[in-house]
């Protein structure tokens, strides 16, 4: 076989489609929750916290997911705990570990009617990230929809809906992080945040993995 070839085989395309939802706190922790509904690893969620002094921790429901997500982007402390997340009347609850949050997703503003309108195959396309990114950036203040990741993995989102959260309760090792606040600053996990009025975003996340 062609060396080349055979190096190239190698990279593989990823593919994560769910929910994100990025909310801060008045405490200065800001929460960013996964919500997997199909990827490689079946469905699956997971939490990234940036606490108010700068830690960076990641709670996953499984060593395989937590080995992957911490492969891909950077964090100071990582757990492996159960996650659980139930919704009912808009309303999100999410168990991880000692972290309790609960959240209201209020309906899609203008933006997230017209990103509704995006066809699913168009969301997973690279083209469709790079075309999307400037504007992301623009109008939402620290989103990046295409970029590198740890280990030389690249990555783009695609999104297709944007809805308002509004935050009811949070309390992580026993601690009330407080009412709704901005993602401020912004999350330092990868290349991007999330946006930095608290949402929750329909998202389909390629990553690819393997040697250049």
């Amino acid at each position: 076989m062609n060396p080349i070839r055979k190096h190239a085989a190698r990279r593989r395309r990823l593919r994560f489609e769910g929910w994100i939802a990025g909310i801060g706190t008045s405490s200065g922790t800001r929460v960013v929750l996964g919500h997997w509904q199909r990827s490689p690893f079946g469905a699956f969620s997971d939490v990234m916290m940036e606490r108010a002094d700068g830690e960076r921790l990641l709670l996953a429901p499984t060593r395989e997911t937590a080995d992957f997500i911490s492969a891909t982007y950077v964090f100071d402390t990582m757990r492996v705990v159960p996650v659980q997340v139930s919704v009912a009347d808009h309303t999100w609850t999410v168990v991880a570990g000692s972290l309790e949050l609960r959240f209201v997703a209020e309906r899609s503003g203008p933006l997230g009617l017209m990103l509704r309108a995006v066809p699913g195959a168009l969301a997973r396309r690279p083209a469709w990230s790079a075309l999307t990114d400037g504007p992301a950036r623009l109008l939402l203040r620290g989103v990046r929809t295409r970029g590198s990741a740890r280990a030389g993995r690249r990555e783009w989102y695609g999104a297709r809906d944007l809805r308002p959260v509004r935050l009811v309760s949070a309390f992580f090792d026993g601690f009330d992080l407080g009412v709704t606040a901005p993602v401020a600053p912004p999350v330092r996990f990868g290349f991007g945040s999330v946006p930095r009025k608290p949402a929750l975003t329909r998202v389909t996340t390629t990553v690819v993995v393997g040697p250049e």
